[in-house]
């Protein structure tokens, strides 16, 4: 595989900036599975960065399952209306609705819960993802979870 397909590779298995991918491919020698380990590792360092940033906007997102006995409901916060209103943001609302439908989680276990689509990560690593890739820092402000 050439490097420009690595690249290219990495960034859809990521979701992370070329030239971040890049980087990481060139320090892990071409080896694709260390250049992974690099981009989770600076991804959870700027998370933490980002986490004393004030999150004043965001969205609610709210999943019904089909058999309208479950539902789960989510305020997700970021920095900006930007972001808010971005596709990724939405799509990270909605599949922390699906964890919270899924796996009835407490106030205090949710982000320590294995992610429903990938036990090789927990939700707090699945939004420190999101924060790299977004730049904004992110929390969860409140959730509730309702099956008859």
């Amino acid at each position: 595989m050439s490097n420009i397909e690595q690249i290219k590779k990495l960034r859809e298995e990521t979701n992370v900036s070329i030239s971040e991918c890049k980087k990481a491919l060139e320090l892990s020698r071409g080896d694709f599975e260390k250049a992974k380990e690099f981009l989770r590792k600076w991804g959870k360092e700027l998370a933490g960065k980002k986490s004393v940033r004030e999150t004043g906007i965001g969205i609610i997102e709210t999943y019904i399952h089909p058999d309208r006995r479950i539902g789960a409901m989510i305020e997700l916060r970021c920095e900006t209306d930007f972001v808010a209103k971005s596709e990724d943001f939405k799509k990270l609302a909605h599949e922390i609705c699906l964890q919270i439908a899924a796996m009835e989680p407490e106030e205090n276990n949710l982000l320590s819960q294995s992610w429903i689509k990938d036990e090789t990560k927990n939700v707090k690593e699945l939004i420190e993802e999101y924060i790299a890739k977004l730049g904004e820092n992110i929390i969860i402000k409140r959730f509730a979870r309702f099956e008859t």
